[in-house]
């Protein structure tokens, strides 16, 4: 495995440790959007995994993309009905559109973005 990979793999561990982290503390609407904000960092994080050479603009417009998805996919009911049945459904897929969260989800890619242009160099 290249480097890039086993340093997004490790990237990707400490994303969802630090979810787990922010979700475990009573943080309310900061632990909220914080997640939200890790979620489109992960997605980076597998991003890089699975296609080590891409560049971060590219990286950052797919795990926004696929945040966005994620999100705008909400407004259709399926991911509500799919947690009702799943935890790890209501972990990756939530249950209700929030418009506030697109704006955390591109502050996520800008941050993942940043971090992989600065490692990259």
């Amino acid at each position: 495995m290249p480097h890039r990979r086993l340093a997004a793999l490790a990237a990707a561990v400490v994303v969802v440790a630090a979810g787990l982290a922010v979700r475990a503390l009573p943080l309310g609407v900061v632990a909220k959007y914080a997640g939200d904000l890790l979620y489109t960092l992960l997605v980076y994080a597998l991003v890089v995994v699975a296609a080590p050479r891409a560049r971060p603009s590219v990286v950052a417009a797919v795990a926004l993309g696929v945040s966005w998805l994620v999100e705008f996919a909400q407004l259709t009911g399926v991911p509500a009905e799919l947690s009702a049945r799943s935890t790890l459904a209501r972990l990756v897929l939530g249950t209700t559109f929030n418009a506030p969260d697109l704006f955390w989800y591109a502050l996520g890619a800008a941050a993942g973005y940043a971090i992989h242009s600065m490692r990259t160099k």
